[in-house]
């Protein structure tokens, strides 16, 4: 562990900040400096978002100092940090999607000839912030009309006409495909070798050891240390920010596959996918990736009933099914967690036990009209205790719960209904790295017990020390299965996923 160098650009020092009943913030220490990718890594609830505030103004702390330059500063708003060019990049960009790419840049400081504005001069300088980055749209497009990637490359132009020195930001690539998260660390390094100092807040691996200089660790508000990325592992990580070793993040197993639970064939949805056949079995972890827009969601969804397809057979137990809506393929054996757990998955303002026991609501009410609250919690209790789900108890409501135990809880409502096939739509996404251990630790459970699972993931770490077996899909088809997954590497996985560069 080094001490802060002198020549920081930015030290927090001792900062503290209490809300009503909760010390977010506990006496912590961060310094950054010119030219360098440092990032900050915790669970949720460590603190890093608060912090981050700080820095920006949004918060002002109760406790520590914030010295830019070797000079104190009291960042008392948002202006403050803006004119002192600190900026934030945050996962979801705060854009006007009505407005083009030149308005959404300038919107606040724009070029004014006498009391007019002109947009000539801000297209022309649009155009240059966008050639510093390698962006390759127009700055006459809609900002609605672009990527999340590109709309990131948006608020990055647009911090960087505010003269921004230090650029915070936070889970960049977590909405972005493998090749958008590659070109966005093209850009970050491109800034930092032009001086700019970057905070990168993460939850990925991948983007920590790809992308930092350095890391800092928060756990439960307080500052654990700094790291050279180079002094650490991801074991080491882990170990710091849940306060306690994980002897294996990637669960050990030996995969028992029993009989054959599902099997789809020649599956096809026009313009979206097409003679799409695969099979899973119980006790199997099958990991189902490709780049994203590859009709991967598509398929499940279809199969579970949330969309219809047009041709194909799907055969559950040996006999073929077509389910009408999720609710059916439930009662058919399947349970389907959808990516977006928060809008598909959850009843946000209903308690853990409402939301476990929706789906057997018609088995635990007596005679089927009346609901036995006895019966509803018994099988609350057992699924929070079996997941280890970390709440006060079983009334306290989804919407509180941190994002790995909010995915438990569905989770819960699957082996509450009996699923025997669980088909998990990017299990991890937005989920801390403690979490995502106790997940894997989950998944491989379930597995264990002749639960067939299958994962469908963009992060290739997940998907190769999870899955006993690949399948890859590219431009809405199966392209590649692997079934030799421990002599795998990630570059077959890419070239499979992109059957038309790999065979050009």
């Amino acid at each position: 562990m080094e001490q802060a160098p002198r020549s920081a650009l930015l030290e927090m020092k001792h900062i503290t900040k209490i809300f009503p009943g909760v010390k977010a913030l506990d006496g912590v220490d961060f310094d950054l400096r010119p030219g360098e990718i440092h990032a900050i890594a915790g669970e949720n609830g460590a603190g890093k978002s608060t912090f981050i505030k700080v820095l920006t103004g949004v918060h002002q702390p109760d406790g520590g100092e914030i010295i830019l330059d070797g000079k104190r500063l009291v960042m008392s708003n948002p202006n403050v940090a803006i004119q002192h060019g600190i900026a934030a990049i945050y996962q979801h960009p705060a854009s006007y999607p009505d407005l083009s790419v030149a308005e959404n840049i300038f919107i606040g400081h724009e070029f004014k000839t006498g009391p007019f504005v002109s947009w000539v001069k801000a297209r022309r300088a649009a155009q240059k912030l966008l050639d510093s980055i390698g962006a390759n749209f127009s700055p006459n497009a809609s900002v609605g009309a672009l990527s999340v990637a590109q709309q990131q490359m948006v608020e990055i132009a647009k911090a960087l006409s505010q003269n921004a020195r230090i650029l915070i930001m936070d889970e960049p690539t977590a909405a972005l495909s493998k090749k958008e998260s590659e070109e966005l660390y093209g850009i970050a390094r491109t800034l930092r070798d032009k001086g700019v100092a970057i905070i990168l807040i993460s939850h990925r691996f991948e983007d920590i050891f790809g992308l930092a200089d350095r890391v800092t660790v928060f756990r439960d508000a307080h500052y654990i240390g700094t790291w050279n990325i180079d002094e650490v592992s991801e074991n080491d990580l882990v170990h710091y920010m849940v306060g306690h070793q994980i002897e294996h993040y990637y669960p050990q197993r030996v995969c028992n596959a029993g009989e054959e639970v599902l099997r789809v064939e020649n599956l096809t949805r026009t313009g979206f996918f097409r003679d799409v056949s695969f099979t899973l079995r119980a006790g199997e972890i099958v990991g189902l990736t490709g780049l994203v827009g590859a009709g991967r969601t598509e398929v499940v969804e279809a199969i579970c009933g949330v969309t219809r397809y047009d041709s194909g057979r799907v055969i559950v137990g040996g006999k073929p099914q077509r389910f009408a809506d999720p609710r059916d393929a439930m009662a058919g054996g399947i349970g389907l967690l959808p990516e977006d757990r928060q809008k598909q998955g959850l009843l946000l303002p209903w308690s853990i036990n409402h939301n476990i026991t929706l789906p057997i609501i018609d088995r635990i009410s007596k005679k089927g009209l009346f609901l036995s609250a006895k019966a509803e919690r018994a099988v609350s209790e057992r699924e929070k205790s079996q997941l280890a789900i970390k709440a006060p108890d079983v009334e306290t409501a989804a919407g509180t719960l941190s994002g790995g135990n909010q995915q438990k809880v569905v989770i819960a409502k699957q082996l509450a209904a009996s699923s025997r096939i669980i088909i998990l739509d990017e299990p991890t996404k937005g989920v801390d790295i403690g979490s995502k251990a106790a997940i894997y630790e989950l998944m491989a459970e379930l597995a264990a017990q002749g639960v067939a699972i299958l994962m469908i993931s963009s992060e290739m770490p997940e998907v190769m020390n999870m899955s006993d077996r690949i399948y890859v899909m590219g431009e809405g088809h199966i392209t590649k299965e692997f079934t030799d997954v421990a002599n795998l590497t990630q570059q077959q996985i890419l070239e499979a996923a992109m059957p038309q560069e790999r065979t050009a």
